[in-house]
């Protein structure tokens, strides 16, 4: 091995360590601030199903069993609890008569912006006791990360619903 390769290797070790941290940090933040950022009433699983609706309007249940790695009893099942909280809507498909159509309804997308605007209020308070140079590393940091887990995931689909393993 080369001193370059070397030191390439634990440059990757290091920054993996570092995004696994910050991952850790991450869960203990919302942990701590349950109630400014709550998923109730909905499980982590079926906000991973609204992140996936909320990038692929329209997806089939077959699309979706795909990107969330699960079966199609289980994903019915967590669309049949989303649609009776009138979070999602079904429709039939236009392309074929055997499948139907998933989207997010009025009050699921009103759910997820709201959801989503508290995560963001409470990292920007984090975040405001970083320095504007810190901040614009840190953004570009991110910026790079979510890059380089589009090119590992294909491009394809919701990373939301890929990275975060199975339901």
């Amino acid at each position: 091995m080369t001193v370059g390769r070397a030191d390439s290797d634990a440059d990757q070790r290091a920054a993996a360590h570092a995004a696994r941290e910050a991952i850790e940090v991450l869960e203990v933040l919302w942990g701590q601030s349950r109630e400014l950022a709550p998923t109730a009433p909905v499980s982590i699983s079926q906000l991973r199903v609204l992140y996936i609706l909320a990038d692929n309007d329209g997806i089939n249940l077959r699309a979706l069993g795909e990107e969330l790695g699960s079966t199609p009893p289980s994903v019915s099942r967590m669309c049949d609890r989303l649609h009776a909280l009138d979070f999602i809507e079904r429709a039939p498909s236009s392309a074929s008569r055997r499948e139907v159509e998933l989207r997010l309804s009025g009050k699921g997308v009103r759910y997820l912006s709201e959801l989503r605007a508290r995560r963001e209020e409470s990292l920007a308070d984090v975040v405001a006791g970083m320095t504007p140079a810190e901040q614009a590393t840190f953004a570009q940091g991110l910026a790079c990360f979510r890059s380089a887990v589009l090119r590992e995931k294909g491009a394809v689909g919701s990373v939301r619903g890929e990275a975060a393993g199975t339901a």
